[in-house]
């Protein structure tokens, strides 16, 4: 396969498969021939089809998408992964509003999913969703797992979809008309300074 095929396939631009590849940091064997072309070698395939799940919140963080694809690919080929295709996804991880993920997870011959971070997937719960596609003969790779958030897209996220479940309990509690305006309150309450007692 060519590597713009490759490219396309993995959601990232061909521009960048080439510098990953003159650099020799291509997550999948790769040579150049003597016209030029770059081909990608077939890898060593898993059965199934293995699929690199990537998400955003908002259409603001749009850009981090390829970046973000990018990462996921890599960190895969270091693990030895081979990635079939990538899914992108712009929407909030509460809710089950995700409809991509829902197909992807209905999907028996998707056997494994590579995420960047646990919240890439799933706000909470990820541990059922391990669980459930464990007893299916499937699994979720979490590239990293760590618990400190430190990526500042993510936690841009974080601070949506605290104001998402805010809105959403303000609105079963005082109705709809001033849920957002409560929403927005309550984050600015719980991002404000302590102030010191005199």
């Amino acid at each position: 396969m060519k590597l713009s095929a490759w490219a396309k396939e993995q959601g990232v631009s061909y521009r960048t498969a080439l510098n990953w590849f003159h650099a020799g940091k291509l997550p999948v064997p790769a040579r150049q021939l003597p016209t030029g072309t770059i081909l990608i070698d077939p890898p060593v395939r898993e059965s199934g089809v293995t699929v690199a799940y990537c998400r955003v919140s908002s259409h603001e963080q749009k850009s981090d998408l390829e970046r973000q694809a990018g990462r996921v690919v890599t960190g895969a080929g270091e693990r030895g992964l081979s990635i079939d295709r990538t899914i992108t996804e712009i929407g909030s991880g509460l809710g089950g509003r995700a409809g991509k993920l829902r197909k992807l997870l209905a999907d028996p011959a998707v056997t494994t999913i590579v995420v960047e971070h646990r919240d890439r997937l799933a706000s909470f719960g990820v541990e059922y969703l391990e669980a459930a596609l464990s007893a299916q003969g499937r699994r979720i790779v979490v590239l990293d797992d760590s618990e400190v958030v430190d990526d500042s897209e993510v936690a841009d996220d974080l601070v949506r979809e605290m104001t998402e479940v805010l809105t959403s309990m303000c609105v079963r509690l005082y109705g709809r008309r001033s849920a957002s305006r409560r929403a927005a309150a309550g984050v600015r309450a719980a991002q404000a300074e302590p102030e010191e007692s005199t």
